[in-house]
């Protein structure tokens, strides 16, 4: 459990407990009594929660914003409720209810960890490169929205190193479907997704490769001042690369590469991220 929850949960137990002493008065019997019980249902949550009842935790904080929806804990507990799908990976239901407290409390304090907690649902979602990219251009876009709209939050420092791993995510899975259009020699696709590579994502980690493969493709198809212009590029901005080196042979038959050790390439990009976190 992160810290910022840690000191959440800390601080509401004790608020509750302060609010729980209270001494009611006659006038205010009944608003008491569903405090109180609003209290009770949110503790439970929280009681719920650090025992690892994911769903029935986000019930309970759910009630207690029901029984006193007027109260400054309502829109705590929604967000809790959210927190606790999230943390026992119930990713779809968590989004769910952050978008219900979003537009059911547009101008309370937290929604920048609300829109922060949304992002990482979809970040955690994102399983292979190759596969779907909802999760990976939601979680991008919220991401971005948090680094935009709460660029002081202690959420957009994070924010900024996911989105950085989400850019080569999506680099990546380019580079997988050129390299699929080359091997069936379909040069124009191929070539416009090695394109979108260094257009997009000249940061990434592949945008050498991609020129590579641009001054590969144009050659073999009988471009060759496009090859060039690219091998230009190459070797101005990666001399020292191993796949400038590559290009040499393209236009020299002859020249001999100088032997490397090749580094296991089955991992998927997100498992090779995932490794360094």
């Amino acid at each position: 459990m992160s810290l910022i929850l840690k000191l959440l949960l800390a601080t509401s137990v004790f608020l509750l407990m302060s609010c729980s002493n209270k001494e009611p008065k006659i006038s205010q019997i009944k608003e008491v009594g569903l405090d109180q019980q609003m209290i009770e249902a949110y503790k439970e949550g929280l009681e719920l929660l650090d025992i690892g009842q994911g769903g029935m935790a986000a019930r309970k904080f759910n009630e207690a914003e029901i029984l006193y929806p007027q109260s400054i804990w309502a829109p705590r507990a929604s967000l809790m409720s959210a927190y606790s799908y999230y943390y026992f990976d119930s990713y779809n239901d968590a989004i769910q209810e952050i978008d219900r407290y979003l537009k059911k409390y547009p101008s309370h304090q937290n929604k920048d960890y609300a829109f922060y907690l949304k992002s990482i649902c979809y970040y955690n979602q994102i399983s292979d490169e190759k596969k779907d990219l909802g999760p990976i251009l939601e979680a991008k876009k919220n991401f971005e929205y948090v680094i935009k709209n709460y660029s002081e939050s202690e959420f957009a420092l994070d924010a900024e190193y996911k989105l950085e791993l989400i850019n080569e995510i999506l680099a990546s899975k380019e580079m997988y479907i050129a390299r699929f259009y080359m091997k069936k020699e379909k040069w124009i696709p191929s070539i416009n997704r090695f394109k979108k590579v260094v257009k997009d994502h000249d940061k990434s980690i592949y945008v050498e490769e991609a020129l590579f493969r641009l001054v590969e493709i144009h050659y073999r198809i009988g471009l060759e001042d496009e090859a060039k212009k690219y091998a230009h590029l190459l070797g101005y901005n990666y001399q020292s690369s191993q796949w400038y080196e590559n290009s040499y042979q393209i236009f020299n038959r002859k020249y001999k590469k100088k032997k490397i050790i090749k580094k296991n390439k089955n991992k998927s990009i997100l498992e090779k991220i995932k490794s360094l976190l």
